[in-house]
């Protein structure tokens, strides 16, 4: 008779770290409301930085085939989210992609799938956008590629919420000033 298997469970090496963090930063990672964050923050950070598991041929696969006309290929408004490799916060807009096909041409999904696969790589907007256009240069040899990626990311957002704010603070502080200077 054989013995039932039993599942081993492996834990992430990100969730000690996030454990770690926690609790650098005051908090106790035992509490209910934190208890399971740091596994489910190492499965996030998997997904969000699965691009390093990911390379151009895998997703390009067999969606290349010879040109046979000269227009312009398009593709716009592709949507995508990283992580900006300054601060590790989330950044994210869309990609638009202009080609003109030279021998060959790619399928336009395709397209989608390599912005995806360069946003999900800790990554700057402008080499988000080299990176794809470079992609595309050596297995369809274009005439031309353009790349223009449109981001918003939160630690812009938060740095300018807290530049306005301290303008707030400082503006109120002139007015409480001058209010008082003519009592």
């Amino acid at each position: 008779m054989t013995a039932p298997l039993r599942a081993i469970h492996v834990e992430d090496p990100i969730t000690p770290q996030v454990r770690a963090m926690l609790e650098a930063l005051g908090e106790d990672p035992a509490r209910e409301g934190l208890a399971q964050t740091p596994a489910r923050y190492a499965k996030a950070m998997r997904y969000l930085a699965g691009g390093y598991a990911l390379d151009v041929e895998s997703v390009l696969g067999s969606g290349v085939f010879a040109a046979e006309g000269e227009g312009a290929v398009v593709v716009r408004d592709i949507e995508f989210h990283s992580l900006c490799e300054h601060h590790l916060l989330p950044f994210y807009g869309t990609v638009h992609v202009r080609y003109l096909p030279g021998r060959r041409i790619v399928g336009l999904s395709k397209i989608a799938r390599l912005v995806d696969l360069f946003a999900r790589r800790l990554q700057v907007q402008e080499r988000l956008t080299e990176q794809v256009a470079d992609a595309l240069v050596q297995p369809l040899e274009p005439k031309g590629v353009v790349v223009i990626a449109q981001a918003h990311g939160d630690a812009r957002r938060a740095e300018a919420e807290r530049r306005h704010a301290h303008a707030r603070a400082a503006r109120r502080a002139r007015r409480d000033r001058s209010a008082r200077e003519r009592r």
